[in-house]
């Protein structure tokens, strides 16, 4: 679904066409999440070095792990849903899995890549590692939960009957395509992607088949439009950018990735009878932002926070190098809150929670339901799909 598309469900919205009213909110006691970076909570940084300042500066006022200036979209999705921000698997300090638990890490891909986290930053714990770490997650912790003698010896466990009521979100793929157009260029990455969307199907059947219904799914970003692409591109010939800027070359893989994804959605909902899985079109809504920066309260559409990158040379955010022969630290700009692009890859606090607003309310989701509403009760796929 690309942004024509995202236009026609906003007017589709506006005439109270062709979308039903709204349902009762769900009971959702919990959230699950699977992904990369853009809704790591912690993961990476507890598994290896966590990132320093000015990472986190603007609402946690510290580095927490996350690759922004603040909070992240799922961290926006657990507070609309009225629950606690997740806590990572992989984080054993004051982790509190009541509510549910955060299986996404920075550099996380699809696939097993031949790749490590010092090399490229491609972190160890694939999505299929992810879904062995929730099936351990959620095997001991139903254990001991029911070993348990009194309620105090619960205060951190989520509920057993929980699992089954809770929403499991995923974010992930766009570092499989990174890696593909780092390692096979862009047309021949094409031919990588439906092995990639079959191990993502063979995720959401394991997860399934342990008990997990209500699958909110998130489609990959404009990678093209990523302020750290743009900034290596020096003449490009015709037709290497779009209208905007982005590099049309790695934006259309990205949209041939969705719209297999998509397919592969619907697929899943006729072998996953009991399954609610809404596909939600990240893409239409984060290219929407970048189009329409200045009129949303943004600057320039590329201008990035914190961080130095031309095509020659890169100085990530929060680190020392030299940047055109001069010695610099990559500290963050004066005013986080007017950028789109906290550090060339990752999206600023700002950015997180214009795209959440967009994306929680069904407006480019298929089924187009809001989160709040993702439960069997409000649930008729066949009747709200847009397929």
């Amino acid at each position: 679904m690309g942004p024509i598309i995202l236009l026609l469900l906003v007017a589709g919205v506006a005439t109270g066409q062709p979308f039903p009213p709204p349902s009762p909110a769900c009971d959702i006691p919990a959230i699950y999440n699977f992904g990369d970076s853009n809704s790591d909570t912690g993961g990476i940084a507890a598994a290896f070095y966590p990132p320093g300042p000015p990472f986190g500066e603007t609402f946690f006022k510290r580095p927490v792990g996350r690759g922004s200036d603040g909070r992240l979209i799922i961290d926006f999705i657990a507070e609309k849903l009225g629950l606690p921000y997740l806590s990572a698997y992989l984080d054993s300090i004051k982790a509190n899995y009541t509510h549910g638990a955060n299986f996404a890490t920075g550099g996380a891909t699809i696939r097993r890549v031949n790749e490590s986290w010092f090399y490229k930053g491609v972190s160890p714990f694939s999505l299929d590692i992810q879904v062995a770490q929730f099936n351990q997650f959620k095997d001991r912790t139903t254990f001991l939960y029911n070993q348990s003698k009194d309620e105090s010896q619960r205060s951190n466990l989520p509920k057993p009957d929980d699992f089954m009521k809770a929403i499991y979100t995923i974010d992930i793929g766009q570092n499989d395509l990174a890696y593909v157009f780092r390692t096979m260029g862009v047309e021949a990455s094409r031919a990588a992607i439906p092995d990639i969307i079959d191990q993502f199907a063979a995720s959401i059947r394991q997860l399934y088949g342990k008990g997990a219904r209500a699958f909110w799914i998130h489609n990959t970003g404009p990678i093209g439009c990523l302020p750290v692409v743009s900034a290596k591109v020096v003449k490009p010939p015709p037709g290497y950018l779009d209208e905007i800027g982005c590099v049309n070359g790695q934006n259309a893989i990205a949209n041939e990735f969705n719209e297999k994804l998509r397919a592969e959605v619907v697929r899943l909902r006729s072998n996953l009878p009991k399954a609610i899985l809404t596909y939600v079109d990240m893409y239409s809504a984060k290219y929407q932002l970048i189009s329409d920066a200045k009129n949303l309260g943004f600057k320039e559409r590329f201008t990035i926070c914190c961080g130095y990158h031309d095509q020659n040379e890169d100085v990530y955010c929060g680190n020392n190098g030299k940047f055109n022969g001069t010695e610099v630290f990559a500290g963050a700009c004066n005013d986080p809150t007017k950028v789109i692009s906290w550090d060339g890859v990752h999206y600023s606090e700002a950015a997180n929670k214009w795209i959440t607003s967009q994306v929680t309310y069904g407006l480019v989701s298929d089924p187009p339901l809001s989160i709040i509403e993702i439960c069997q009760e409000n649930m008729d796929i066949n009747k709200l799909s847009r397929v």
